[in-house]
């Protein structure tokens, strides 16, 4: 089995390309939310809205305000993650690990360590000075991921996202670039 971290921007520089690219990514986070990921979705998201998403997260990354890496085993799309700067002009020196989302029948792989592991490294590469991401509290396995990979708590909002009937804590993450 062939494991491949790669610079989404580079493998999606034309259109069709680009289309590909979210036809593959959308199963992955389609039935990721389907199962209950906290990926930002309540509803399943269809594939012109993941196609919308790779199309504004690459307009951001031709500037050098975001980052999109995919991973690949055996040449087949598993995961993929990104982060943005912050828009605010105050902080723009920062940025924000919005999604890391890995098929589950790759996960226990590596390949989410593989993924932030990568954005930690393209975010320091950009001179990014602080990284944050957050994630719900139950998320135990990608909390303790995060927390492997340098990441401290900073924040917490009890009972904050809603899925249904359900509430789960927001837990806010961050890894200060500029001492690392």
């Amino acid at each position: 089995m062939h494991t491949e971290i790669v610079d989404a921007a580079h493998s999606t520089g034309d259109p069709q390309a680009r289309q590909r690219f979210a036809r593959e990514a959308h199963p992955i986070l389609f039935g990721l939310v389907r199962d209950g990921a906290a990926l930002g979705w309540v509803d399943p998201p269809a594939e012109a809205e993941v196609a919308e998403l790779i199309d504004e997260i690459l307009s951001h990354v031709a500037v050098g305000d975001a980052s999109l890496r995919a991973a690949y085993v055996d040449d087949v799309l598993v995961g993929l993650g990104y982060w943005s700067r912050y828009a605010r002009p105050t902080h723009r020196p920062h940025a924000d690990i919005e999604k890391i989302a890995v098929n589950p029948s790759a996960q226990g792989m590596g390949i989410g360590r593989a993924l932030t592991a990568a954005l930690i490294d393209d975010a320091r590469a950009a001179g990014v000075e602080v990284l944050t991401l957050d994630a719900r509290g139950d998320n135990i396995a990608a909390l303790s991921l995060y927390e492997s990979l340098g990441f401290t708590e900073y924040g917490r909002l009890p009972r904050f996202v809603a899925f249904g009937e359900r509430r789960y804590d927001k837990v806010f993450l961050m890894i200060d670039l500029r001492s690392t």
